[in-house]
Protein backbone atom coordinates (compact mmCIF):
# COMPACT_ATOMS: atom_id res chain seq x y z
CA UNK A 1 0.00 0.00 0.00
CA UNK A 2 1.25 3.55 -1.39
CA UNK A 3 1.75 6.35 1.58
CA UNK A 4 -1.35 8.35 -0.16
CA UNK A 5 -4.95 6.85 -1.34
CA UNK A 6 -5.67 6.16 -4.94
CA UNK A 7 -7.92 9.22 -6.16
CA UNK A 8 -9.43 7.40 -8.36
CA UNK A 9 -11.00 4.46 -6.45
CA UNK A 10 -14.45 5.64 -5.08
CA UNK A 11 -13.44 6.12 -1.27
CA UNK A 12 -9.94 8.09 -2.47
CA UNK A 13 -11.94 10.52 -4.87
CA UNK A 14 -15.16 11.42 -2.12
CA UNK A 15 -12.23 11.56 0.85
CA UNK A 16 -10.50 14.15 -1.49
CA UNK A 17 -13.56 16.05 -2.60
CA UNK A 18 -16.65 14.93 -1.85
CA UNK A 19 -16.38 15.72 1.96
CA UNK A 20 -18.04 18.78 4.22
CA UNK A 21 -14.63 18.81 6.09
CA UNK A 22 -12.33 18.80 2.95
CA UNK A 23 -14.57 21.18 0.48
CA UNK A 24 -12.02 23.57 0.55
CA UNK A 25 -9.88 20.87 -1.50
CA UNK A 26 -12.92 20.97 -3.82
CA UNK A 27 -13.25 25.09 -4.10
CA UNK A 28 -9.43 25.32 -4.53
CA UNK A 29 -9.32 22.76 -7.55
CA UNK A 30 -12.36 24.23 -8.91
CA UNK A 31 -10.60 27.92 -8.86
CA UNK A 32 -7.56 26.65 -10.06
CA UNK A 33 -9.49 24.92 -12.79
CA UNK A 34 -11.68 28.38 -13.85
CA UNK A 35 -9.24 30.71 -13.48
CA UNK A 36 -9.81 34.00 -14.92
CA UNK A 37 -13.55 33.18 -15.37
CA UNK A 38 -14.75 33.07 -11.65
CA UNK A 39 -14.18 32.37 -8.17
CA UNK A 40 -16.09 30.20 -5.90
CA UNK A 41 -15.96 31.30 -2.37
CA UNK A 42 -17.91 28.64 -0.62
CA UNK A 43 -20.34 25.54 -2.24
CA UNK A 44 -22.70 22.97 -0.52
CA UNK A 45 -22.53 19.16 -1.32
CA UNK A 46 -26.22 18.50 -3.22
CA UNK A 47 -25.47 14.15 -2.85
CA UNK A 48 -24.33 14.18 0.38
CA UNK A 49 -23.79 10.88 0.52
CA UNK A 50 -21.15 8.99 3.06
CA UNK A 51 -18.04 7.55 1.92
CA UNK A 52 -18.44 3.80 0.34
CA UNK A 53 -17.77 0.91 2.37
CA UNK A 54 -18.20 -2.40 0.68
CA UNK A 55 -20.24 -2.34 -2.49
CA UNK A 56 -19.39 0.08 -5.21
CA UNK A 57 -22.39 -0.94 -7.48
CA UNK A 58 -22.17 2.08 -9.83
CA UNK A 59 -18.45 0.28 -10.90
CA UNK A 60 -15.95 3.33 -12.06
CA UNK A 61 -18.22 5.96 -11.81
CA UNK A 62 -18.36 8.04 -9.25
CA UNK A 63 -19.43 11.95 -9.05
CA UNK A 64 -20.07 14.91 -6.43
CA UNK A 65 -23.08 16.94 -7.08
CA UNK A 66 -23.08 20.38 -5.47
CA UNK A 67 -24.38 23.91 -5.42
CA UNK A 68 -22.10 27.39 -5.18
CA UNK A 69 -22.98 30.37 -2.66
CA UNK A 70 -24.08 32.09 -5.80
CA UNK A 71 -26.08 29.00 -6.86
CA UNK A 72 -23.98 27.37 -9.83
CA UNK A 73 -24.60 23.68 -10.18
CA UNK A 74 -21.30 21.52 -10.45
CA UNK A 75 -21.11 18.40 -11.60
CA UNK A 76 -17.39 16.61 -11.01
CA UNK A 77 -16.88 12.92 -12.09
CA UNK A 78 -13.70 10.37 -12.37
CA UNK A 79 -14.68 7.64 -15.26
CA UNK A 80 -12.05 5.07 -15.07
CA UNK A 81 -13.30 3.19 -18.16
CA UNK A 82 -14.68 4.29 -21.57
CA UNK A 83 -18.57 4.28 -22.06
CA UNK A 84 -20.56 3.79 -24.65
CA UNK A 85 -22.01 8.03 -25.58
CA UNK A 86 -20.45 8.90 -22.94
CA UNK A 87 -20.25 12.66 -24.21
CA UNK A 88 -24.32 12.53 -24.55
CA UNK A 89 -24.51 11.40 -21.04
CA UNK A 90 -22.58 14.04 -19.96
CA UNK A 91 -24.60 16.22 -21.70
CA UNK A 92 -27.45 14.70 -19.86
CA UNK A 93 -26.42 15.11 -16.85
CA UNK A 94 -26.09 18.96 -17.05
CA UNK A 95 -29.25 19.42 -18.53
CA UNK A 96 -31.05 17.44 -15.81
CA UNK A 97 -29.70 19.41 -13.29
CA UNK A 98 -30.89 22.38 -15.57
CA UNK A 99 -34.19 21.00 -15.31
CA UNK A 100 -34.16 20.37 -11.53
CA UNK A 101 -33.74 24.21 -11.76
CA UNK A 102 -37.72 24.30 -12.45
CA UNK A 103 -40.40 26.09 -9.64
CA UNK A 104 -44.13 25.08 -9.66
CA UNK A 105 -46.78 27.48 -10.06
CA UNK A 106 -47.25 30.55 -12.62
CA UNK A 107 -44.31 32.90 -11.38
CA UNK A 108 -41.44 31.16 -12.64
CA UNK A 109 -39.96 32.31 -15.93
CA UNK A 110 -36.93 30.00 -16.73
CA UNK A 111 -34.36 31.79 -14.31
CA UNK A 112 -31.87 29.47 -13.96
CA UNK A 113 -28.26 29.24 -13.12
CA UNK A 114 -25.43 28.09 -14.77
CA UNK A 115 -24.56 24.45 -14.82
CA UNK A 116 -21.11 23.05 -14.69
CA UNK A 117 -19.81 19.74 -15.49
CA UNK A 118 -15.85 18.67 -14.96
CA UNK A 119 -15.29 15.04 -16.19
CA UNK A 120 -12.05 13.33 -15.36
CA UNK A 121 -11.66 10.54 -17.99
CA UNK A 122 -9.41 7.42 -17.47
CA UNK A 123 -9.51 7.15 -21.24
CA UNK A 124 -9.72 8.77 -24.52
CA UNK A 125 -13.42 9.07 -25.73
CA UNK A 126 -12.24 9.47 -29.50
CA UNK A 127 -9.37 9.63 -31.67
CA UNK A 128 -9.23 13.77 -31.25
CA UNK A 129 -9.59 14.32 -28.04
CA UNK A 130 -7.17 16.96 -26.08
CA UNK A 131 -5.59 16.49 -22.34
CA UNK A 132 -8.75 19.31 -21.11
CA UNK A 133 -11.18 20.24 -23.82
CA UNK A 134 -13.49 23.16 -22.14
CA UNK A 135 -17.36 23.01 -24.50
CA UNK A 136 -19.62 26.28 -23.79
CA UNK A 137 -22.41 27.37 -26.35
CA UNK A 138 -21.43 29.80 -29.14
CA UNK A 139 -22.61 31.14 -32.09
CA UNK A 140 -21.37 28.84 -34.72
CA UNK A 141 -19.95 31.57 -37.43
CA UNK A 142 -19.16 34.79 -34.49
CA UNK A 143 -17.81 32.56 -32.19
CA UNK A 144 -19.69 35.11 -29.79
CA UNK A 145 -20.86 33.34 -26.60
CA UNK A 146 -24.11 32.64 -26.95
CA UNK A 147 -24.98 31.66 -23.26
CA UNK A 148 -22.92 31.15 -20.20
CA UNK A 149 -25.77 29.23 -18.60
CA UNK A 150 -24.07 25.71 -19.47
CA UNK A 151 -20.20 24.44 -19.05
CA UNK A 152 -18.49 21.32 -19.51
CA UNK A 153 -14.72 20.34 -18.77
CA UNK A 154 -13.08 16.72 -19.88
CA UNK A 155 -9.96 16.04 -18.78
CA UNK A 156 -8.28 13.10 -20.45
CA UNK A 157 -5.95 11.81 -18.07
CA UNK A 158 -3.74 10.07 -20.03
CA UNK A 159 -2.74 12.85 -22.14
CA UNK A 160 -0.68 14.23 -19.54
CA UNK A 161 2.63 13.69 -19.04
CA UNK A 162 4.35 16.47 -17.39
CA UNK A 163 6.78 15.84 -14.73
CA UNK A 164 6.90 17.72 -11.27
CA UNK A 165 9.10 20.47 -12.61
CA UNK A 166 7.43 20.81 -15.64
CA UNK A 167 3.89 22.08 -14.70
CA UNK A 168 2.92 25.87 -14.96
CA UNK A 169 -0.43 26.37 -13.69
CA UNK A 170 -1.64 25.65 -10.16
CA UNK A 171 -4.34 23.72 -12.35
CA UNK A 172 -1.52 21.39 -13.90
CA UNK A 173 -0.28 21.41 -10.29
CA UNK A 174 -3.25 19.69 -9.30
CA UNK A 175 -3.42 16.81 -12.08
CA UNK A 176 0.38 16.06 -11.46
CA UNK A 177 -0.84 15.49 -7.67
CA UNK A 178 -3.71 13.42 -8.49
CA UNK A 179 -2.50 11.05 -11.57
CA UNK A 180 0.63 10.31 -9.67
CA UNK A 181 -0.89 10.59 -5.85
CA UNK A 182 -0.25 6.55 -5.21
CA UNK A 183 3.50 6.17 -5.84
CA UNK A 184 4.10 9.96 -4.59
CA UNK A 185 6.73 9.46 -1.64
CA UNK A 186 5.63 13.19 -1.13
CA UNK A 187 3.46 15.69 -1.21
CA UNK A 188 4.90 18.20 -4.27
CA UNK A 189 4.39 21.64 -4.05
CA UNK A 190 3.48 22.65 -0.45
CA UNK A 191 5.67 24.99 -0.17
CA UNK A 192 4.25 26.89 -3.35
CA UNK A 193 0.62 26.23 -2.29
CA UNK A 194 -0.80 25.67 1.10
CA UNK A 195 -3.40 23.69 -0.27
CA UNK A 196 -1.19 20.89 -0.74
CA UNK A 197 -0.11 20.30 2.71
CA UNK A 198 -3.71 20.23 3.60
CA UNK A 199 -4.29 17.40 1.04
CA UNK A 200 -1.07 15.52 2.46
CA UNK A 201 -3.27 15.37 5.56
CA UNK A 202 -6.21 14.47 3.68
CA UNK A 203 -4.84 11.54 1.94
CA UNK A 204 -2.07 10.21 4.13
CA UNK A 205 -3.06 6.60 4.44
CA UNK A 206 -1.07 6.28 7.88
CA UNK A 207 -3.62 8.91 9.49
CA UNK A 208 -6.51 6.97 8.86
CA UNK A 209 -8.41 4.69 11.29
CA UNK A 210 -8.02 0.86 11.49
CA UNK A 211 -11.95 1.19 9.97
CA UNK A 212 -11.31 3.64 7.33
CA UNK A 213 -7.90 1.87 6.24
CA UNK A 214 -10.53 -0.99 5.56
CA UNK A 215 -13.06 0.58 3.64
CA UNK A 216 -10.64 2.42 1.50
CA UNK A 217 -8.80 -1.00 0.82
CA UNK A 218 -12.02 -2.90 -0.25
CA UNK A 219 -12.59 0.11 -2.66
CA UNK A 220 -8.85 -0.59 -3.92
CA UNK A 221 -9.94 -4.17 -4.51
CA UNK A 222 -13.23 -3.29 -6.45
CA UNK A 223 -11.54 -0.65 -8.44
CA UNK A 224 -8.42 -3.25 -9.46
CA UNK A 225 -11.02 -6.37 -10.35
CA UNK A 226 -12.82 -3.36 -12.03
CA UNK A 227 -9.89 -3.27 -14.15
CA UNK A 228 -8.98 -6.59 -14.89
CA UNK A 229 -12.72 -7.56 -15.95
CA UNK A 230 -11.91 -4.51 -18.39
CA UNK A 231 -8.93 -5.52 -19.60
CA UNK A 232 -9.96 -9.20 -19.66
CA UNK A 233 -13.24 -7.89 -22.37
CA UNK A 234 -10.50 -6.39 -24.38
CA UNK A 235 -8.49 -9.29 -24.23
CA UNK A 236 -11.74 -11.32 -25.39
CA UNK A 237 -12.75 -8.87 -27.86
CA UNK A 238 -9.18 -9.47 -29.74
CA UNK A 239 -9.08 -13.06 -29.39
CA UNK A 240 -12.32 -13.01 -31.23
CA UNK A 241 -11.30 -10.89 -33.81
CA UNK A 242 -8.84 -12.86 -34.51
CA UNK A 243 -10.72 -15.96 -34.62
CA UNK A 244 -12.79 -14.03 -37.20
CA UNK A 245 -9.91 -13.22 -39.39
CA UNK A 246 -8.86 -16.84 -39.48
CA UNK A 247 -12.18 -17.74 -40.52
CA UNK A 248 -12.26 -15.45 -43.23
CA UNK A 249 -9.27 -16.34 -44.21
CA UNK A 250 -9.84 -20.17 -44.57
CA UNK A 251 -12.95 -18.71 -46.51
CA UNK A 252 -11.18 -16.59 -48.81
CA UNK A 253 -8.68 -19.95 -49.70
CA UNK A 254 -11.29 -22.09 -50.28
CA UNK A 255 -12.65 -19.49 -52.91
CA UNK A 256 -9.77 -19.21 -54.27
CA UNK A 257 -9.05 -23.16 -54.73
CA UNK A 258 -12.42 -23.54 -55.54
CA UNK A 259 -12.19 -21.50 -58.69
CA UNK A 260 -9.14 -23.12 -59.87
CA UNK A 261 -11.09 -26.14 -60.27
CA UNK A 262 -9.46 -28.10 -57.08
CA UNK A 263 -11.58 -31.09 -55.89
CA UNK A 264 -13.67 -30.41 -53.39
CA UNK A 265 -12.11 -33.40 -50.90
CA UNK A 266 -9.15 -31.85 -51.03
CA UNK A 267 -10.03 -28.07 -50.51
CA UNK A 268 -11.98 -29.56 -47.26
CA UNK A 269 -8.79 -31.53 -46.23
CA UNK A 270 -6.62 -28.47 -46.81
CA UNK A 271 -9.23 -25.62 -45.05
CA UNK A 272 -11.14 -27.83 -42.72
CA UNK A 273 -14.19 -27.20 -44.32
CA UNK A 274 -17.09 -29.14 -44.80
CA UNK A 275 -18.13 -30.19 -48.42
CA UNK A 276 -21.45 -28.58 -48.15
CA UNK A 277 -19.48 -25.36 -47.03
CA UNK A 278 -17.38 -25.34 -50.22
CA UNK A 279 -19.65 -25.94 -52.53
CA UNK A 280 -21.86 -22.99 -51.02
CA UNK A 281 -19.26 -20.74 -51.74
Amino acid sequence: MGRFINPFTDYGFKKIFGQEISKDLLIDFLNDLLVGERVITDLTFLNNEQLPQYDEGRGLIYDIYCCTDTGEKIIVEMQNRSQIHFKERALYYLSNAIVQQAKPGTEWRFSVKAVYGVFFMNFLFDENVKFRTDVILVDRETGKLFTDRMRQTFIALPLFDKEEDECETDFERWIYTLKNMETLKRMPFKARKAVFERLEDIVDVASLSKEEQERYQNSVNVYRTNLCVLDAAKEEGKAEGRAEGKAEERLNNARKMKAAGLDYALISQITDLSIEEIAAL
